[in-house]
């Protein structure tokens, strides 16, 4: 042991002493190895660097924000396309989707570790790659790379950091704002958390960097690409409008309307001036729904923004596998919000014909009902139960073939070839952003702020209402029944309805109805199709189905929940709006204090 001690103190002396005696020596870098000293030197490196971060952001639970499907086996449960399950709008059942009903119930906890899409060691992981860049990209402009360049790959680790603390503030009210690399020495790993106020002013100076030196096209033909400036508009508007309403409606913090103006400025630039345009053939029964349906490519698709492309041989998904049962199926209140085709409410319009029968819940209603909610005549059209034409539609829990927990199977984003043909390999895209919440971010910001006139309206939220073949938003609707209590105006009711309608199943509703403070929505149960003897002979006549039911004004309906660990949802205004923090992420950090109420 002695001899080797030696020998060892010997080699460090003589590579001490080479290195003292050749200077040149301590100008060498590795050569099997990138290191700063080496990198950071052309347009390359920082886009070879930023694609890492890219690579990082599209793991949708540890990083939250660029949501699409997650790849391979987890897409079943990771993805844009099962946030509504947090919500009333979707009725899981499957013990993967368990989190979402958790959460939808009031019936989480504080979790010892990591949470879904909360606080998370990727997350923080994915903070840290982005600072590591902040701190180097400016060593290119002593290497000749011009400024303008520089920034545009500071703007796009910046809007990805601006985006990710966003997410955080609105989940957990505080967060650790850090904006440079730290070392274990760091002191801010043992400092408390930054407040909203000191959190998202850094977030819109990320957000109007990233908004002004993105460039408005990479040329890279957008097959999706990088993400360009108008997409980042689009962001900070998304972002702005949380920020102005949760302000507003939940009496924090400062300047709600300069948080409304941002937003409603940054839609209104790409309604301008941006070259996006709603995807409209004039084919109304359709064409809701068609970008939802394209297979594989949406390069050239008008309205898509962003969108995530899957190769089955490399990044695959399977969606389209799942969609259909694990998703549990629309709720009750969700396929009642519908207007009909006259523009009014179920509760106001002649039009409405009742739910006697699942054709009756179609008849004379908002076109985009049918491209949403599998109506019975196109079941066999779409293949839903796997081509076999013995099978009638619905099917609910306990019948064979393809079922949903509600009766409502969503039909939004189905499409039976891919469906049908893969398993794990399917090449389903992901639309991310697009320019439809563009018009309804703009038309929510302007009546928040009380500048929202007729033109305003006809130039957003009557855009959709012309695709979809309905009559145009009036500035002052009538207010519907259900909605008188919510505080509002009956313009914003409508404008919230449209926003439930158009986005549904886009990842929006949980986030809605946290800022606007209308959590107790969350303690209705979920319902789905009526259950009286007449719609269970159509359905059940050999009565195979396994559904309880709720009475609602003397009429059956089937009760998702009844008996169930998620019955009777609970939502506690003084904590439930947010998320708590991890036991873990505590431990580590004394400093840190819990989530208000948790």
């Amino acid at each position: 042991m002695k001899k080797y001690s030696l020998k060892l103190g010997l080699v460090a002396f003589a590579t001490l002493l080479f290195m003292s005696c050749n200077n040149e020596f301590l100008e060498r870098y590795p050569l099997d190895r990138i290191s700063n000293e080496t990198f950071w030197n052309t347009e390359n490196d920082l886009m070879v660097y930023n694609n890492s971060i890219y690579e990082r952001v599209r793991n949708d639970d540890q990083v939250p924000i660029l949501m699409a499907h997650d790849d391979g086996f987890d897409s079943h449960r990771y993805g844009i396309w099962y946030i509504d399950e947090f919500t009333d709008n979707i009725a899981p059942r499957a013990s993967r989707h368990t989190r979402y009903q958790e959460v939808r119930s009031g019936k989480h906890s504080v979790p010892s570790g990591s949470q879904w899409y909360g606080w998370r060691d990727g997350g923080w992981q994915f903070v840290r790659a982005i600072n590591v860049g902040m701190d180097n990209y400016d060593k290119a402009l002593e290497n000749g790379v011009a400024e303008e360049t520089v920034n545009k790959y500071k703007a796009e680790a910046r809007l990805f950091r601006g985006w990710f603390y966003a997410d955080k503030i609105s989940k957990f009210g505080a967060a650790p704002w850090i904006d440079h690399e730290l070392t274990p020495d760091s002191e801010e790993l043992y400092a408390p958390l930054d407040s909203r106020e000191t959190v998202m002013t850094n977030v819109l100076a990320d957000l109007d960097f990233a908004s002004t030196w993105l460039p408005d096209d990479w040329g890279d033909g957008s097959s999706p690409g990088r993400i360009n400036r108008w997409a980042a508009l689009l962001i900070k508007s998304r972002i702005c409008l949380f920020e102005g309403t949760w302000r507003k409606y939940h009496g924090v913090g400062s300047d709600a309307n300069m948080w409304l103006q941002e937003a409603a400025d940054a839609a209104k630039e790409i309604m301008d001036n941006g070259p996006y345009t709603l995807f409209n053939t004039g084919d109304p029964e359709n064409d809701y729904q068609a970008i939802h349906k394209i297979k594989s490519d949406l390069t050239g698709v008008p309205e898509v923004m962003y969108w995530r492309r899957y190769d089955p041989a490399v990044f695959p998904n399977h969606v389209q596998s799942y969609h259909r049962g694990y998703n549990g199926g629309a709720t009750k209140n969700f396929v009642e919000d519908y207007l009909c085709t006259d523009g009014l409410p179920i509760t106001l319009s002649s039009e409405y014909q009742g739910d006697a029968t699942l054709q009756d819940v179609f008849a004379n209603r908002d076109p985009r009902l049918r491209q949403t909610i599998l109506h019975p005549d196109d079941a066999t059209r779409w293949s839903w139960n796997n081509g076999d034409v013995t099978r009638t539609y619905p099917r609910v829990s306990g019948q064979g073939g393809q079922t949903s927990e509600t009766g409502y199977s969503i039909c939004k984003v189905y499409e039976p070839t891919t469906a049908h043909a893969t398993y794990n390999t399917s090449d389903t895209p992901a639309i991310i952003l697009r320019f439809a919440e563009a018009l309804l971010n703009y038309a929510e910001a302007t009546a928040e702020l009380g500048t929202l006139d007729q033109a305003g309206l006809d130039m957003s939220i009557n855009l959709l209402r012309d695709r979809a073949g309905m009559p145009h938003m009036p500035l002052d609707p009538p207010m519907d029944p259900r909605y008188a209590n919510d505080g509002v105006s009956s313009l914003i009711v409508e404008i919230r309805r449209e926003r439930r309608i158009e986005l549904f199943m886009e990842g929006f509703r949980y986030d809605d109805l946290r800022r606007w403070k209308q959590g107790k929505k969350l303690e209705s149960p979920d319902l789905g199709i009526r259950w009286d003897a007449n719609m269970q002979s159509i359905i059940d006549p050999d009565g195979l189905a396994v559904v309880k039911s709720t009475t609602v004004d003397g009429v059956p309906y089937i009760d998702v929940y009844q008996d169930t660990d998620w019955a009777d949802p609970v939502f506690d205004e003084s904590k439930h709006y947010l998320w708590p923090i991890p036991l873990s992420a505590i431990a580590q950090n004394p400093n840190i204090e819990q989530t208000t109420g948790w």
